[in-house]
């Protein structure tokens, strides 16, 4: 016998119809000899039309009211769906997330879970019910017992919670679509379906705005190796794993709030190459890299920060051995990029610098967190670390920084994210296998695909899993910052005050001397809904620190590709930005990790480039997904 968590969400539970048709899928696995908890939505667009009714009362209700009203929405399904399945003859009982034992932090609209009372929960399930629970919400401690709900993608995280504090088999998300596909069918018809993805893999996708699971659900089944598997509410394809290292022993208290850093990684092999005052226009970047592809020269982290006139910054990094080939390819094609310059701009340039290093810290418990980057940025700033280069992804922020300075800055990020020491040449990169299935040691019907993907005769992964496009950021730059320890920390130490997270992060390369003192420019992406209010805060503090202007940008889109195969695999950037060239789609901003590669590009674009970029990687299937209304 397993132990299934199931989740349904608000399409599934639609109609009374499509909750009778979700009885009768449930009631089919408890028949097979498995023991059940459901986790659901509200009906359809009951949460949207609990919200304009909130509107018609007042334009800005409180957060507390809020949580009041919208926690009904998940009540309904709860009781109809038990209804359903006592019509059936399956005992099954519902319950509030504050019944189920779902105790959260005191942050009404955004609560994280502290941790699950599991008491109540398993009683319930050894008397043989199917205990169907409200998704989305929980309640605060002992003593204030207020309702509070998770934020977006709440009963995602829900369900996963209770999957890892009951240490179930695994746990099914049931969605509209029959898997995780490798782009978003509303955008691109012919999106494929995958067998499996990595957590990783799946947190970038997820964080890129791909609404099939929420980055929050991901990090806890990564924190926690809980088998997660996402299936389609209206067939019985067996849908796309998401597999993750074997767990590591967390504690099951402060389970949303526990030690967001898991790893501090360095490494010294590296240098950088820096391409200066380059066109501004579409192909530059396609070429630059295309020719270094050709060259099998393989590249670490690329960065392009915003323009300057008509001319553009492009920096990278490699490992020490390949130096002068990197080099020499860059410096030959500087020439036939400055024919193309405007002759009012400086001719570019190629810069390299040598002894220098990459610091990173990783870990799932960063997202959404805006004070963990600034953490770091604090902690280098307070050893006397310089950061010249910035590289940010869900898991994952790196600084590069000079060689001589590694060790003073790994010992100070060890410290201040308390990570202790790993032994003397120990890999400190995190784990992208995809062998932690073997937590399910009940026979049953999923065991077979997770055995045909993690089995030693699978073909080999993929450079790239999935494209992303994100049409809800807008961009902040901050002109002629003071290049000094500190300047970093001090932004994102304010915007975290502010409770603004950040997504990309790009400090220029090319630095100007005003009045004695060094400077550069830093860009940085946020949500657009927050772009507004963190430019009118920044712009006030900026002249008593010393900053230049404060440039808002709302009309952008970021396109990505993720891919744990990429590692190793030169050509891949280039493939990307030609796909972007031959669209004459101009790319204003470039970040990349190990396993993704984002482009900021115009908003008007992000569609276009979204499609162009897919095809390129040909990633389409012969099969075309129509997600259900």
């Amino acid at each position: 016998m397993a132990l299934i968590v199931q989740k349904y969400g608000g399409t599934s539970v639609g109609s009374v119809e499509r909750i009778q048709a979700v009885a009768q899928r449930v009631y089919k696995t408890v028949k097979a000899g498995n023991s059940l908890v459901v986790v659901v939505s509200a009906m359809g667009k009951t949460t949207d039309g609990l919200v304009k009714l909130a509107n018609e009362i007042s334009p800005n209700p409180s957060r507390r009211e809020m949580d009041m009203l919208l926690s009904t929405g998940e009540q309904v399904t709860i009781a109809l769906l038990s209804m359903a399945l006592q019509e059936l003859g399956q005992p099954a009982i519902s319950m509030t997330g504050a019944q189920v034992g779902i105790v959260t932090e005191a942050e009404h609209s955004r609560a994280r879970i502290l941790h699950i009372e599991t008491t109540r929960l398993t009683r319930h399930i050894n008397e043989g019910k199917v205990v169907v629970v409200a998704g989305f919400q929980g309640t605060t401690s002992a003593g204030e017992m207020e309702i509070t709900t998770l934020g977006r993608g709440g009963s995602d995280t829900s369900a996963v919670a209770i999957a890892a504090a009951l240490r179930a088999n695994f746990c099914e998300i049931y969605t509209d679509v029959p898997g995780i596909l490798t782009t978003d069918p509303r955008l691109v018809a012919e999106a494929q379906l995958m067998d499996a993805i990595t957590c990783n893999e799946m947190l970038e996708l997820a964080s890129l705005g791909a609404k099939v699971l929420h980055p929050r659900a991901v990090e806890i089944a990564r924190n926690y190796g809980v088998p997660l598997v996402v299936r389609s509410s209206w067939t019985d394809h067996p849908g796309t794993w998401v597999t993750s290292a074997k767990p590591q022993g967390r504690s099951l208290i402060n389970l949303e709030i526990a030690r967001p850093v898991d790893n501090v990684e360095f490494d010294t092999d590296q240098a950088k190459v820096a391409l200066l005052r380059v066109p501004d226009k579409p192909g530059v970047a396609a070429r630059l890299f295309g020719e270094i592809s050709r060259q099998k020269v393989d590249v670490d982290l690329i960065i392009q920060s915003i323009h300057e006139g008509n001319s553009n910054d492009i920096a990278f990094t490699v490992t020490t051995p390949i130096l002068k080939r990197a080099e020499a390819v860059t410096a030959a094609i500087a020439p036939a990029l400055r024919s193309q310059s405007n002759p009012k701009f400086d001719e570019a340039e190629v810069m390299v610098e040598h002894n220098i290093a990459k610091v990173s810290i990783a870990g799932a418990g960063m997202i959404g967190r805006p004070g963990v980057a600034a953490k770091m940025f604090a902690t280098l700033a307070a050893a006397g670390v310089n950061i010249q280069m910035i590289s940010t992804s869900e898991v994952k922020v790196s600084c590069v920084v000079n060689a001589a300075e590694c060790d003073r800055a790994v010992s100070a990020l060890r410290t201040a994210f308390e990570i202790e020491a790993k032994s003397k040449g120990e890999l400190l990169t995190p784990n992208l296998c995809t062998d932690a299935i073997n937590r399910v040691s009940t026979p049953n019907p999923c065991t077979d695909a997770i055995n045909r993907v993690s089995a030693p005769h699978s073909s080999p992964i993929p450079p790239v899993r999935g494209v992303a496009l994100d049409l809800n950021q807008a961009r902040l730059a901050i002109r002629q910052l003071p290049d000094r320890p500190g300047m970093a920390a001090k932004l994102f130490g304010l915007l975290a005050q502010h409770n603004i997270s950040v997504d990309m992060i790009i400090q220029s390369q090319r630095c100007r001397v005003i009045d004695g003192v060094p400077r550069r420019d830093i860009a940085f992406t946020v949500s657009r809904m927050d772009g507004e209010s963190a430019k009118e805060m920044l712009t006030q503090v900026a002249a008593e620190l010393g900053w230049g202007e404060v440039v808002l940008d709302s009309a952008i889109a970021k396109v990505s590709i993720v891919g744990a195969g990429m590692v190793g695999q030169p050509g891949v950037a280039a493939k990307m930005f030609e796909a972007l060239a031959q669209q004459q789609i101009n790319i204003q901003m470039i970040a990349t990790s190990e396993i993704k590669i984002s482009c900021v590009v115009a908003q008007e674009q992000g569609v276009k480039a979204l499609q162009a970029i897919h095809a390129a990687f040909g990633l389409a299937g012969s099969e075309k997904f129509v997600v259900p209304a």
